[in-house]
């Protein structure tokens, strides 16, 4: 039997372990901001349990607001620390690291949950619970591949380094706190909800808001004011207008359906202060989303010239022309190309575990690669067992049969790519 057999018989046989340990992380309710339990026991897990070298540490935020890639958020990192784990090779061999987020979006009004979000409910092939997909699983999945590979007692020549990072479902500077703390390895893999598909590429994204001014009157007068909602009406349209635009432009071939790569939308309207009172102003909010090889800027250029060009059509507007900003959560679109040597190891590791061919795809969300890749030095592909449409659902699942063969994966492909003695 080879080193790799046992090591995916080992994880066969751990199975149970797996499923609990997926549960209990599900457990903490680790939404944005409050990730400091669960924190503590994944540092206390690695160590006791993978027995790595731990490094725990709050971000300066301080320190990532003098980063070009810092998003600005409202919170800091007091109480929210990020946790990497690290094992030291023997030598000769390539490094890997693993990325992953443990914070999770609220989980709303938990009436309309089947089981408690917080419960980690286990029932068929499904373990229920915000996070559960996005993206706990890929957590589990690299801590549990790595343990096994350990377990069975194998001395890697490559150096494996296992994040676990705060704020990304806000803004990724959790993984910009680790760049800058000096972790970077000679490729990475991104456990996001990925639906076990292999994606060197992630989209972008781009928040936006634009503030419309109407004319007040009184509404015993209202005919000779100008009323801001239905001027909001008019840019909602705009706003429409511009994806059809970008749907007949834009290309990519890991995205042959660009439509769904790139949705733009306006998701809140918000207008008017008084049932009675004359609705001057108009703000609305929304996002666009980006392919690699599209410059943000020139995407928000657009977007603004757009708007303007449309503004000149309308007798109002184009004397008060909407302002629009770029306000809230940014991500850059990001690729490795797919014929990179870790899309290769973990293209042949999935064949190996499953007898298939995996799916090469880009990814219809953002991810933290964009900081590695870009600034990280690190090339990084992304790879998880949480499904993409679970993303931020409610009754949120994974199905344990897919959290197995995601964690194989992985084993098979620290063996391959870091080596061993």
């Amino acid at each position: 039997m080879t080193l790799t057999e046992k090591v995916l018989d080992h994880i066969e046989d751990s199975k149970t372990e797996i499923v609990n340990f997926l549960r209990k992380i599900v457990s903490y309710p680790s939404v944005t901001g409050n990730e400091g339990e669960l924190q503590n026991f994944i540092a206390d897990y690695l160590k006791d349990e993978l027995g790595l070298l731990v490094d725990v540490w709050e971000p300066d935020i301080n320190e990532l607001k003098t980063h070009p890639g810092f998003v600005p958020v409202q919170q800091g990192y007091e109480g929210r620390p990020n946790v990497v784990g690290v094992y030291r090779g023997t030598g000769g061999g390539r490094s890997l690291l693993f990325n992953g987020h443990v914070d999770v979006i609220p989980a709303g009004d938990e009436k309309n949950w089947r089981y408690s979000p917080w419960s980690g409910f286990f029932e068929g092939e499904k373990i229920y619970g915000r996070g559960a997909s996005d993206m706990k699983a890929g957590l589990a999945a690299y801590t549990m591949a790595m343990k096994s590979v350990l377990d069975v007692g194998v001395k890697l020549k490559g150096d494996v380094i296992l994040e676990y990072v705060v704020d990304e479902e806000l803004s990724g500077n959790g993984t910009l706190a680790a760049i800058l703390r000096g972790y970077k390895a000679d490729a990475g893999i991104s456990a996001e909800t990925s639906s076990l598909r292999i994606q060197p590429a992630c989209i972008g994204r781009i928040w936006f808001e634009i503030d419309v001014y109407g004319k007040p009157t009184g509404i015993q007068r209202k005919w000779e004011g100008i009323n801001a909602i239905n001027l909001g009406y008019k840019i909602v349209k705009a706003v429409d207008n511009f994806e059809k635009i970008r749907l007949k432009e834009v290309r990519h071939s890991l995205y042959p359906n660009i439509r769904e790569a790139i949705p733009c939308i306006v998701g809140v309207f918000s207008a008017g202060s008084y049932p009675s009172s004359f609705p001057d102003f108009c703000k609305l909010k929304g996002s666009m989303a980006t392919v690699p090889g599209e410059d943000s800027e020139e995407v928000k250029k657009q977007f603004r010239e757009h708007l303007e060009t449309f503004s000149k059509t309308d007798p109002w507007l184009r004397h008060n022309p909407p302002i629009v900003r770029f306000t809230g959560y940014f991500a850059e679109p990001s690729e490795i190309p797919i014929n990179h040597p870790i899309v290769k190891t973990l293209s042949e590791s999935f064949t190996h575990v499953t007898g298939k061919e995996p799916i090469i795809s880009g990814r219809l969300g953002a991810a933290d690669t964009r900081f590695l890749n870009k600034y990280g030095n690190t090339p990084t592909v992304i790879f998880g067992p949480g499904l993409t449409e679970q993303m931020h659902a409610v009754n949120e699942w994974v199905n344990v049969k897919d959290l197995i063969t995601a964690t194989k994966v992985m084993a098979v492909t620290i063996l391959d790519w870091c080596g061993y003695e």
